[in-house]
């Protein structure tokens, strides 16, 4: 059992930056690999990104990368979404999620979420 707690987004013009953090609880958050999603108006919740145990793999959705960097301390037992390069469709609610394991892309993979952090990106 893990709880997750997002923040750091906000209103952003289109081309700024933006680092979203999530912190989650317990002493046992390197077991869990964690992945960003997000949430847009009238959408399915998708797939952003994700990172493995250890850190030391990272998945992205096509639509962010080389934007997007997602990185992990397991000692602060938090999670990051840098967000470069920001664009008006990257607006969205944005969820931290964990799961045992390794790393996956899919939303029905994940058994722990947050409650999001919302990002506009203004043009």
């Amino acid at each position: 059992q893990v709880q997750l707690v997002e923040s750091g987004g906000g209103l952003v013009q289109a081309g700024g930056s933006l680092r979203l953090s999530c912190a989650a609880s317990g002493r046992t958050f390197s077991l869990y690999a964690m992945g960003w999603f997000r949430q847009a108006p009238g959408k399915e919740r998708e797939f952003v990104a994700a990172i493995s145990r250890s850190g030391a793999m990272t998945y992205y959705a096509d639509s962010v990368k080389g934007r997007f960097t997602i990185s992990r301390d397991n000692a602060k037992n938090t999670v990051y979404l840098q967000m470069n390069s920001l664009k008006p469709e990257d607006t969205a609610v944005y969820y931290c999620a964990a799961k045992s394991g390794y790393a996956e892309s899919s939303v029905g993979g994940y058994s722990y979420w947050g409650q999001g952090t919302q990002v506009t990106v203004s043009s």
